[in-house]
């Protein structure tokens, strides 16, 4: 799908800013309303845009151990890939996980409620043999930068939204 000028607008603000008003973004991308919700279905319609949701401040509710983690697996057969992924598919504490090329072949983003809960759950993950050869753990001390909006505009080679 070909996005134009005012589509990245609409999708640039309704990305930092899931619960705005349909007259709101229709002045913020300066479109009248009726064209900026046909232009908003689209764009739902056509699987760019796949959800809306609430950002929230955990450690506002509770003390929180954001581990990064890397792993090797001991074989690299599709069986075993497979295997490792549908597992950690079902690990509610795996907020994120990537399938990396390099010397690791997975980057884990875990997040329990102290370092004891994240130990408990790596040997959990070791006991039901998914074929981890090898992890390192890094603890993350500090979050300087977590955004969830993507600079789509850098990203598709245009100019940034105004």
């Amino acid at each position: 799908m070909k996005l134009d000028a005012i589509d990245l607008r609409i999708l640039d603000v309704i990305q930092r800013d899931g619960r705005i008003t349909k007259l709101a973004l229709a002045e913020q991308v300066g479109l009248s309303p009726t064209p900026c919700w046909m232009r908003l279905r689209k764009l739902e319609k056509a699987g760019i845009i796949i959800g809306y949701h609430a950002a929230v401040a955990v450690r506002r509710l509770a003390p929180v151990a954001s581990v990064m983690m890397e792993v090797t697996l001991g074989n690299h057969r599709q069986a075993d890939f497979d295997k490792f992924e549908r597992a950690v598919m079902a690990i509610p504490e795996v907020t994120a996980c990537w399938s990396v090329g390099g010397g690791v072949d997975y980057i884990l983003k875990i997040m329990t409620s102290d370092i004891d809960a994240y130990q408990r759950l790596v040997d959990s993950l070791l006991d039901r043999e998914l074929g981890i050869d090898r992890y390192f753990t890094y603890i993350v001390t500090k979050t300087v930068k977590e955004e969830t909006a993507l600079p789509l505009a850098s990203l598709l080679g245009g100019d940034q939204p105004t």
